[in-house]
């Protein structure tokens, strides 16, 4: 579970704080009391969760760099001192590292590279948990659940380097850090879906813009499954690992592991579309594109036994949950509430549902 008096006044660093996983996850040590510091670039899109719920002033520090800046970021890390950071900053698309490929590589291979070369220099960073992703893993469409111990690899350039990212990250600590007093862990989830996420090329982006105005929506690659979650799920893990890792006191816990859903929201685009529609009581009609886009692979599951066993997490939210969430979070914000609030609830219903309040 998560120990809120381990969090109380904890200096936490959130690398991509402006993304929509890092929004979420700067929302919630707000809640458990820690004092944030984010660096990242600004948010990519017009329409964002960041601005959307109106978060800035929760940090203490908020650099607007490239994780890619060694010195920019060295002195970020100089200047917070933080003991956890969440490394989240990335370029997070397939379909973007076939239009920017060495940007992708320096992003999130170089990126990632700095962040533990710094780290290495600094004894007051207690715990690091690295946010890679389920596509780490060489997917050979063999439709089996990837342990943490299955190969990794990537056909595609992104793929490929969040692949190089936990594989550096796991010598890093086996080289500098195995003696030292911080743990080093790296984090795979699967595909996290949640309100304010308006990346481009994103089924969830297309479906609620669509959805919101009753307008038709193509959908890429409507037969092709994914193993759908809330992100309140992985980020959960990502927690819980962040306090097992600190101060490196249990080395077991600085290795790889999977957060993903369980095996029954592993649905098809066209079903999570038509889930989705029903919740947003819309009427879009749904067009499909029935031609694979062979640059993204059909089917991906994980194994999280694990996290289950070891950390005592588990996937728990229903597909049904997870949509109703999602749902409810851009009807609200489509209203113009307060987004900072009804996200903070939502966080608070979610720990109601894993009774953990």
């Amino acid at each position: 579970m998560i120990n809120k008096r381990f969090w109380k006044n904890k200096r936490v660093l959130i690398t991509g704080h402006t993304g929509f996983k890092g929004g979420w996850l700067s929302i919630w040590m707000k809640i458990l009391g820690a004092k944030i510091s984010g660096y990242s670039l600004n948010p990519l899109t017009k329409k964002n969760f960041f601005k959307s719920t109106k978060i800035k002033k929760i940090f203490i520090k908020d650099f607007r760099k490239n994780i890619k800046d060694y010195k920019k970021l060295e002195e970020c890390i100089e200047k917070t001192k933080p003991e956890i950071i969440f490394h989240l900053a990335a370029q997070p698309q397939v379909l973007e590292s076939f239009a920017k490929p060495l940007d992708t590589i320096y992003t999130n291979v170089i990126g990632t590279s700095n962040l533990l070369e710094i780290i290495k220099k600094h004894k007051f960073i207690k715990s690091v948990v690295i946010i890679t992703t389920d596509k780490v893993y060489q997917n050979n469409e063999k439709k089996i659940k990837f342990s943490e111990n299955d190969h990794l690899g990537g056909d595609d350039l992104y793929s490929a380097s969040k692949a190089c990212a936990d594989i550096i990250s796991q010598s890093y600590y086996k080289s500098f850090f195995k003696n030292s007093g911080c743990g080093i862990a790296t984090a795979r989830a699967g595909n996290c879906i949640g309100g304010g996420d308006w990346t481009k090329f994103r089924i969830l982006t297309d479906a609620t813009e669509a959805f919101l105005e009753n307008k038709k929506l193509n959908i890429r690659s409507p037969y092709s499954t994914r193993p759908w979650q809330h992100l309140l799920e992985p980020l959960y893990g990502y927690i819980i690992l962040a306090q097992k890792i600190f101060g490196n006191r249990n080395k077991k816990y600085s290795s790889s592991w999977n957060f993903g859903p369980a095996r029954q929201t592993n649905i098809k685009v066209i079903d999570f579309a038509q889930i989705l529609r029903t919740k947003m009581n819309s009427k879009s009609k749904l067009i499909l594109n029935k031609k694979i886009d062979k640059r993204e692979k059909q089917n991906l599951d994980l194994d999280s036994r694990k996290a289950n066993k070891e950390l005592g997490w588990k996937s728990f939210l229903t597909i049904n949950d997870t949509l109703k969430f999602t749902a409810e979070w851009y009807i609200a914000n489509s209203k113009k509430k307060n987004m900072y609030d009804f996200t903070c609830n939502q966080i608070e219903q979610f720990l109601k549902l894993r009774n953990d309040l």
